[in-house]
């Protein structure tokens, strides 16, 4: 009796391992994605990537640095508008829609976007635009929040040669 006991118990443990080692953990599967979950057997489709994240409207928030031009004092914050809105591509491109100006960039899978040094035409607030490089870098996160880091410079006509930076909190 004491043997089928024993065996009983031994057939109990081993069922118990097999079935509570079996479970699939979930979560996402993909390496690309934001949320990737390394210790995930089974994909759940909780999968969210930073490219669809970042298209859509934005509000900014900018704050940027002043400049005086022949005593005139020109702030970006004031020319920039209160929403962006940014538009994907393949390859992890983003078009940039800043009132009508659009600036191009790229986003890595964890929320990194990178403004390569570009030339668009802005008008800073001088009543004629004028050509502006602009490049930077920012964070997209998950919460729908961000964050840029753009630098605009740009030569003037008998002023010379300028440059601002702007910090731009970004919220959907």
């Amino acid at each position: 009796m004491k043997t089928n006991t024993n065996l009983f118990l031994l057939l109990f443990l081993a069922f118990s391992v097999t079935f509570t080692s079996c479970k699939k953990e979930p979560g996402c599967m993909d390496p690309n994605s934001m949320t990737y979950n390394p210790d995930a057997k089974k994909d759940d489709g909780s999968c969210l990537y930073a490219h669809d994240i970042a298209q859509g409207m934005w509000a900014i928030d900018p704050v940027c640095e002043e400049i005086s031009v022949l005593g005139q004092t020109i702030s970006i914050d004031e020319q920039l508008p209160d929403s962006i809105s940014v538009q994907g591509e393949e390859n992890n491109g983003l078009f940039i829609d800043i009132d009508g100006t659009v600036v191009s960039g790229k986003i890595d899978n964890s929320g990194n976007i990178t403004v390569e040094n570009q030339t668009v035409s802005l008008d800073l607030g001088l009543g004629l635009p004028i050509d502006v490089n602009v490049s930077g870098s920012g964070l997209v996160n998950l919460d729908n929040t961000g964050e840029m880091e753009l630098t605009y410079s740009f030569e003037i006509p008998l002023v010379g040669s300028q440059s601002i930076n702007c910090d731009i909190d970004l919220h959907k």
